[in-house]
């Protein structure tokens, strides 16, 4: 198997409510860029790269350059050989969200060279996973505005943006009691005062949060060590594990409970990486979306399903889409089901609608 070309092809998808997080960050439309891999043969593999740069630094333009750094270094592999191909990519360093859509693109690639669905050449175990909604930053009305659109969509787990201000207990009290049949978490995005972390988490705790997502800034290391080991909720590992690496070094110090795995990070290889490392050291672990169309939802949906997945995962942020080029599967009471989403299919006439 050997590649033929790559194609970048931006897409812009406006969101019907905007997605408030962390300090000042926000998102109004999903500006991605579709990834197309050519092999010689003609099969085509697509993958989603979700450009986020005030999280990673990665830009269109970046990716760009990029694959244009990679791809003649792509040329030279055996395709099929997944291993080969990420330390290929692994040559350039950080880059995730462009390493990691190339990567998934070859996957989908081989797949179809090899007469398979892309889903057949992963990991399950499962043959269903809870879904959750990500409701950003707001005042009450805009919360349960948010809230109840993902509920008649079937969602029934929230993870709900806090800032550490006061009106964070406001918003979970308000989300608890309009949504009595909903699980609740929260993702602080590394924003919670040192001094007052485990105050807060003790209160969310009584209002009956179930586990919160980086509480602490990632560089406070002992800090972060001290409050899992007080076990007042499970904490959730995101920004502290980019990488394999950082993975390592959190299991190593044992700062949490639950990785949450983003294959629009790191890839297929590294995700599975991610989850079979957290599962032999006894972590529970969910997949995310990194905020993607239903495209780049599915496709990472599809390791969902792995046996390290013991939590929701974050799988409907795509519902705040309007539009998109491969229709999700509709949620069965907040449960998503694998063999729903293997109909999930490329729509090339409906990606025209968005292209750039």
């Amino acid at each position: 198997m050997k590649l033929k070309e790559i194609r970048l092809r931006p897409f812009r998808i406006p969101l019907a409510a905007e997605l408030r997080w962390g300090v000042g960050k926000r998102l109004t439309a999903l500006e991605h860029v579709l990834v197309e891999v050519h092999l010689e043969g003609g099969f085509v593999g697509r993958a989603e790269a979700a450009l986020r740069p005030t999280i990673y630094g990665e830009t269109a333009e970046s990716l760009r350059g990029a694959v244009r750094w990679l791809e003649p270094l792509l040329h030279e592999v055996d395709l099929d050989a997944p291993a080969q191909v990420r330390r290929t990519l692994d040559r350039l360093p950080f880059n995730y969200g462009a390493k990691a859509a190339l990567e998934m693109a070859l996957w989908d690639a081989r797949a179809a060279a090899q007469s398979k669905r892309l889903a057949d050449l992963l990991p399950h175990e499962h043959e269903r996973v809870r879904v959750s909604f990500i409701v950003g930053q707001g005042d009450v009305n805009t919360v349960l505005q948010s809230a109840a659109f993902a509920h008649e969509r079937g969602v029934r787990v929230f993870k709900l943006k806090v800032d550490g201000s006061d009106g964070d207990l406001t918003r979970i009290r308000a989300l608890r009691e309009a949504f009595p049949d909903v699980e609740v978490y929260v993702d602080a995005n590394e924003t919670l005062p040192l001094k007052k972390a485990a105050r807060m988490l003790e209160r969310w705790h009584a209002l009956g949060v179930t586990m919160v997502e980086e509480p602490l800034p990632a560089e406070f290391v002992h800090e972060r060590q001290a409050l899992r080991a007080a076990g007042v909720l499970p904490l959730i590992a995101d920004d502290s594990i980019f990488t394999l690496r950082e993975l390592w070094r959190e299991l190593e110090l044992d700062t949490f409970d639950i990785a949450n795995v983003k294959p629009a990070r790191t890839g297929f290889c590294w995700s599975i990486g991610q989850l079979e490392r957290s599962r032999v050291r006894g972590k529970e672990a969910m997949i995310g979306s990194q905020a993607m169309s239903s495209f780049g939802a599915a496709r990472a949906a599809l390791l969902a399903f792995h046996p390290a997945i013991t939590r929701p995962s974050e799988l409907a942020f795509h519902l705040l889409a309007e539009g998109g080029f491969a229709p999700f599967p509709k949620l069965r009471d907040g449960w998503l089901y694998r063999e729903d989403l293997l109909e999930v299919a490329f729509d090339p006439r409906a990606f025209e609608h968005y292209a750039l």
